[in-house]
């Protein structure tokens, strides 16, 4: 019998969470819930759980906080958020599993089963430090060292709402309504955006996917945060839709 327990700010979640675990009753048990990163600590520790359900927003402490703090990592780590901008392909490789607010009961049922495969390799030491390196990788943000006008400014990628080409020039679409004119080849800025939230969705344009705020599907369009509405191209459209549902 493995033993779980549930880390979430929101009591709605714990609640849902754990009467969807409970169908597994014959694998799988909740010894503890709580609501507060902190409690969760000294609680993990002294618990020492064959599995942690965490959620990554949380108040005072986030759960990748909460992770490195923790004196006791044998166990594996499901994540669980309603924020897609964790949904990376390295989170999803080394936690043993990612699930998306609102939460389906056929996900749930395949992480118990991941669960009991990983706990009958005895892996659980490995999963939880990937999962740190994992986390520590997505949560840093990344800087772009840009050219301009004889010096270099440092943008935050998290800043940038789309690129957009000009020739042998691209032009960088901020969140401050600012754009800047760089002497660089879109893909040479494709090139430099190694963060997995930007998706080039059609030869001229490349778009921060968290800044989306809407999919025009007669139109192949999508709407950003600034109201700016860049084309799909229908190529990517299909690869483009793919990386949204993560």
């Amino acid at each position: 019998m493995m033993r779980a327990i549930v880390v979430d700010d929101e009591i709605a979640a714990i609640n849902s969470l754990t009467w969807e675990l409970r169908k597994f009753s014959d694998t799988l048990t909740v010894v503890e819930t709580f609501t507060s990163a902190k409690e969760a600590l000294s609680g993990i520790n002294y618990l020492k759980p064959d599995c942690v359900f965490l959620d990554i927003e949380m108040p005072e402490m986030n759960g990748f906080a909460l992770l490195q703090k923790l004196d006791y990592r044998n166990f594996a780590v499901v994540i669980t958020t309603a924020y897609n901008q964790y949904a990376i392909q390295a989170i999803k490789e080394s936690a043993l599993d990612y699930l998306l607010k609102p939460i389906d009961g056929d996900e749930i049922k395949a992480v118990v089963e991941k669960l009991k495969k990983t706990n009958e390799a005895d892996n659980f030491q490995v999963h939880f430090q990937e999962t740190i390196d994992a986390l520590s990788k997505a949560s840093a943000p990344q800087m772009l060292q840009i050219p301009v006008n004889g010096k270099i400014l440092f943008i935050r990628a998290n800043d940038i709402i789309y690129c957009e080409s000009d020739g042998n020039y691209s032009k960088i679409h901020l969140e401050s309504s600012e754009s800047l004119y760089v002497s660089k080849k879109l893909k040479e800025l494709e090139d430099m955006l190694t963060n997995s939230t930007f998706f080039r969705v059609h030869n001229s344009y490349i778009i921060h996917t968290l800044k989306v705020t809407e999919f025009l599907r007669t139109e192949n369009y999508v709407v950003l945060s600034n109201k700016k509405k860049i084309p799909v191209s229908r190529l990517k459209k299909e690869a483009f839709l793919n990386k949204m549902s993560l």
